[in-house]
């Protein structure tokens, strides 16, 4: 049973590791873009946006998979788990077990889509941004 669960540990662990390299990227490139010209903002953004635009349906499947995820946690009564280990109901509580890791492999999707959705908001807003100094000059 460790073995389950240094698995997932490990798997979350570094599936939370690329987030925050993600947030690093983010990050930096936020800290260079008052340093670069127009042309390499738009080309920063466009590259972000197509990265994003690949995983739209990865994104709308660990979305809904968190809303299940939600509506199935308001079902699951802490007194009707506590019956399930009481009658050692095995099953249930392994198919339990099997939608709460479900969930936060969802919920990790889910946070690394609003990283890489605020990476284009952060990068149109520079590049707007760039566009007004421009029409000021």
């Amino acid at each position: 049973m460790s073995q389950i669960i240094d698995n997932l540990r490990t798997n979350f662990e570094s599936k939370l590791n690329a987030i925050a390299s993600n947030l690093n990227t983010v990050k930096k490139h936020l800290e260079d873009s008052s340093k670069e010209a127009e042309k390499a903002i738009h080309s920063k953004l466009d590259v972000a946006k197509d990265k994003l635009e690949a995983k739209k349906q990865e994104i709308a499947d660990a979305k809904t998979k968190v809303a299940e995820r939600v509506e199935a946690k308001k079902t699951e009564l802490e007194s009707q788990i506590a019956d399930w280990k009481a009658k050692r109901e095995h099953k249930k509580l392994l198919a339990r077990a099997d939608r709460a890791q479900e969930y936060a492999a969802a919920a990790i999707v889910v946070a690394s889509a609003a990283i890489e959705e605020a990476e284009v908001a952060i990068l149109e807003a520079v590049a707007a941004r760039l566009d007004a100094e421009i029409d000021e000059n």
